[in-house]
């Protein structure tokens, strides 16, 4: 549902000497600094895109005997789920055959300069707020150039209505989804133009409802 980089927070290089640090110096600096979790548990029931079938779970094993269709013993379960499952990232492959799946990717490209443009304000008086080139340009104005590389998330506050599905969705009375998402001249720019790495979102598509 929500695609996710990891973002460290500080600079190594304001906190370190002008040669370059030690793993275990690094080490220190990012244990020091405050860490925030930006996914969600996931389980049956949580709010996902309508096209994809619920989670299932089977208890295999469990501590007495009975529960476990396998046995007994200790605790394990079988999920059943897609692979765009609560917190994920699409790799490239999710939309273009032949195109980059999520093993091929390093782990030192997930992480990134990060760049957030709040709308909040503005989804909270229009739910089918979506973000215009306007608006993206109008936040450079403010901020400077997005940098080539970044991951751009777009703040919303959707997520607040976790784990409401109903609320997240926000169908009206004839069955249509009322969310914020991005527009596709303003991903076009980001992607083609500022060459960002990634782009998140707290929706459970990239597309306004």
């Amino acid at each position: 549902m929500f695609i996710v980089c990891w973002c460290a927070a500080g600079a190594l290089v304001a906190s370190v000497n002008a040669e370059e640090p030690t793993l275990a110096r690094i080490q220190q600096i990012l244990a020091s600094k405050r860490m925030v979790d930006l996914t969600h548990a996931f389980e049956p029931g949580i709010p996902h895109w309508s096209g994809f079938p619920d989670e299932k779970r089977e208890t295999i094993y469990w501590y007495e005997k009975g529960r476990g269709t396998l046995g007994e013993g200790f605790f394990s379960e079988v999920y059943t789920h897609v692979g765009q499952w609560g917190t994920h990232v699409d790799p490239p492959a999710h939309f273009i055959k032949g195109l980059r799946t999520v093993d091929q990717i390093e782990l030192k490209e997930m992480i990134l300069p990060l760049v957030v443009i709040d709308v909040h304000e503005e989804a909270a008086k229009n739910p089918d707020y979506t973000l215009t080139l306007d608006r993206v340009k109008r936040w450079e104005k403010e901020h400077g150039a997005i940098p080539a590389g970044a991951f751009v998330a777009l703040r919303t506050d959707w997520s607040k209505r976790w784990p409401d599905a109903k609320a997240l969705d926000n169908k009206d009375k004839d069955g249509v989804a009322h969310y914020p998402g991005w527009s596709k001249e303003a991903l076009t720019f980001l992607y083609e133009e500022r060459k960002i790495a990634a782009s998140g979102h707290e929706t459970t598509d990239t597309d306004p409802g």
